[in-house]
């Protein structure tokens, strides 16, 4: 099993780069500045998440679940989720070896100033063109590094905002994308408006005045699905379909009702943010009364 500790960077000359990996792997890494923002914490939680998986400290060894996390964590901008990712793809241990990903990775982490990923980028090559499919969305859409600058600006938007309401920026980004498909002047026939599709009702339950106003919209969107994932105890399939059906309809139905557009917006939703569960904040709401009802149904199947 191998580290992804790191080295201090020496004085010595360049040494071939598998020496420099094994050397890197058993040294000290030194102390790093700690990001205390709400997006920082975020990403060292979800990092630290992603070392019990790829060691098997906590959870069951799962590379390729660890690699995922530590993905999240570097869009967050966590250097050391970005070294690791980096680190994982050069050794090729439990993935398949990629060395112009893992110089992606590394260029990645050089940038913030990481010295010893510098020194791996010099020794894996070129990056890869474009971001490591982490970054993808099924349809084949960057919805980290978008080149129109209309979904840039969504993307900033959500990145600034979704930390100070608790909640994933890529869980947001893959509503949106369901919802809108990032045009803040969309109007559904059920009279869903904005970026997030709030509907009048919801608009006004979390206080949105202009619905067609991104910040304010996103606001809402936010809002609202802090107040879904205390009331589903972090449950994304849950909280998707209720974000798509009502909360009603979910308590109704114990469970994603049968309605092919709820199930089809629930597996695209999966399919973008890729894990079952969220954090969330219990003292935002009391659980579904039908919550109990729900797990054991789910139990069942």
């Amino acid at each position: 099993m191998r580290s992804t500790k790191r080295s201090k960077q020496t004085n010595q000359g360049q040494r071939p780069w598998l020496l420099l990996a094994f050397l890197a792997a058993f040294s000290i890494t030194p102390p790093a500045v700690a990001d205390l923002s709400e997006q920082g914490k975020r990403a060292a939680a979800i990092r630290e998440e992603a070392k019990s998986f790829e060691h098997g400290n906590g959870n069951p060894r799962n590379p390729e679940k660890a690699l995922e996390l530590y993905c999240e964590a570097a869009r967050l901008n966590d250097m050391e989720a970005q070294y690791n990712a980096g680190w994982m793809y050069a050794m090729g241990r439990g993935i398949p070896r990629d060395d112009a990903t893992a110089a992606y990775f590394f260029a990645m982490a050089a940038k913030q100033g990481d010295a010893l990923a510098a020194r791996m980028l010099r020794q894996v090559g070129e990056p890869a063109t474009k971001p490591p499919a982490c970054l993808f969305d099924t349809e084949g859409n960057d919805i980290v590094e978008k080149s129109r600058p209309e979904h840039r600006k969504v993307m900033d938007l959500v990145q600034k905002l979704a930390p100070e309401y608790g909640v994933s920026p890529r869980l947001v980004m893959a509503i949106i994308r369901a919802e809108s498909n990032f045009n803040p002047g969309a109007v559904s026939p059920k009279n869903a408006q904005g970026l997030m599709q709030l509907i009048p009702e919801t608009a006004e339950r979390f206080n949105v005045k202009k619905p067609f106003d991104p910040e304010q919209n996103i606001r809402g969107g936010l809002a609202y699905l802090r107040w879904l994932l205390a009331y589903f105890q972090g449950n994304i399939e849950l909280v998707a379909a209720a974000y798509n059906a009502g909360e009603g309809a979910v308590n109704r139905y114990a469970g994603v009702p049968p309605y092919a557009e709820t199930q089809g917006y629930v597996a695209r939703i999966k399919e973008i943010f890729k894990r079952q569960d969220h954090p969330f904040d219990a003292q935002v709401t009391s659980p579904s009364p039908e919550l109990h009802r729900i797990n054991a149904s789910r139990r069942m199947m």
